[in-house]
């Protein structure tokens, strides 16, 4: 006889759970299925009645019931056939993260008497993700003196499936400068490595285009892929080229100050400030040239400064000289002729030479008693003079 009271209530409860475990131990067995993830709602999985030794008929009567342990409701048992199905979908690598082994663990419960049996039901990979790179686009700064051979750490992709379906292969899109060097298995640690195979020249190629591409080991196979933009870093390599290397032009003599006498153009191939330019007169030329010409620096305009003078200099030769900001920098050198042109500028000079100090009263007509000589400093019709 069991005692009445609060004492004897807690003797039932005590009885009746160490009943329970003893059923629990004496009765539970285990089934064990497979299933691929993402499978499809309605997908047959077991017949899990037949399989636990239960009868169809007795399923409703006795309260057959499944539980799985904190994965939601992904199966579901059908009453009327006892077959185990799909009931939503199930995803291998939420379930289970990269572990090797996934499982869903269910407990079948029936009453009258009570049984509970253990399931097994493990999820098969599917190769149903692709690899994927930290960013879909990856940007490189690369100098265009970089030596052969030089190596750039790459990123390479994961995939969230396991085993061969996560085993990566590497391809990079054809390329004359760069090729790809992949690590092997047994060495895993080492980061992709983009190697330099041509050298650089940024006035060649500023700017490289590649596809780096990652594909799995699944069938079917599954691809991802990232961008590579290299920006090829200029250094000063190139001197700044004239658009002649001698150049010719005409100047009217006692042309004003400030009067344009050429323009000059030069060009460098580098860019930002490796390519802005200077012009000056050469450092070997002699000041008297700077009396009369003056350049500006930045434009290149050549322009009169002084008293141009056909009669003392008829032809000028102006050695540029054209530098880049680049450090160290570098030069380009040109020459100017400058042809001066004649004007009318200067009147004829008389100059009378007596060959006696007098003149006999006798003397016949013809003798010479003095010579006059008339000259010109202009040249050409300007310089050519007549006598009345």
């Amino acid at each position: 006889m069991l005692a009445s009271g609060p004492g004897g209530q807690g003797t039932k409860h005590l009885l009746l759970s160490v009943l329970l475990l003893t059923a629990w131990e004496a009765e539970s067995g285990q089934v064990h299925y497979s299933v691929p993830e993402e499978a499809k709602h309605g997908t047959f999985v077991g017949r899990i009645a037949q399989d636990l030794g239960l009868e169809l008929a007795e399923l409703v009567p006795r309260f057959f019931r499944v539980a799985s342990k904190g994965n939601g409701d992904p199966l579901e048992v059908n009453l009327q056939n006892g077959i185990l199905f799909v009931n939503s979908r199930i995803d291998r690598e939420e379930l289970c993260g990269r572990s090797a082994e996934c499982s869903i663990h269910l407990e079948v419960i029936v009453d009258r008497p009570l049984q509970v049996f253990h399931v097994e039901v493990e999820v098969k990979d599917i190769n149903d993700n692709p690899p994927v790179f930290p960013a879909t686009q990856k940007n490189l700064f690369i100098s265009e003196t970089r030596a052969l051979d030089s190596h750039f750490s790459l990123e390479g992709a994961s995939d969230a499936d396991i085993g061969a379906n996560a085993l990566l292969t590497y391809k990079l899109s054809p390329s004359e400068y760069f090729s790809l060097e992949v690590p092997t298995n047994d060495d895993q640690v080492k980061p992709l490595q983009l190697v330099l195979k041509k050298l650089l020249d940024r006035e060649v190629a500023s700017e490289i285009l590649l596809v780096l591409q990652a594909i799995d080991g699944g069938k079917p196979e599954l691809t991802g892929s990232t961008e590579l933009h290299i920006t090829v870093l200029d250094v000063n390599d190139n001197a700044p080229v004239f658009d002649k290397a001698v150049h010719r032009v005409k100047l009217l003599e006692n042309s004003k100050n400030g009067t344009l006498v050429i323009r000059l153009n030069a060009s460098d191939l580098d860019e930002g400030s490796n390519s802005h330019i200077l012009y000056s007169f050469a450092t070997d030329v002699s000041s008297n040239t700077e009396a009369f010409f003056c350049i500006d620096s930045a434009s290149g305009e050549i322009k009169v400064n002084g008293k141009i003078d056909f009669e003392e200099t008829k032809l000028w030769k102006l050695q540029i000289e054209a530098v880049d900001k680049g450090n160290p920098p570098m030069f380009g050198h040109c020459t100017i002729l400058v042809e001066i042109l004649d004007i009318n500028d200067n009147a004829p000079e008389l100059l009378v030479t007596s060959l006696s100090l007098s003149v006999p009263e006798d003397a016949p007509p013809g003798t010479v008693i003095a010579l006059i000589s008339v000259t010109d400093r202009d040249s050409g019709a300007n310089g050519q003079v007549t006598c009345s």
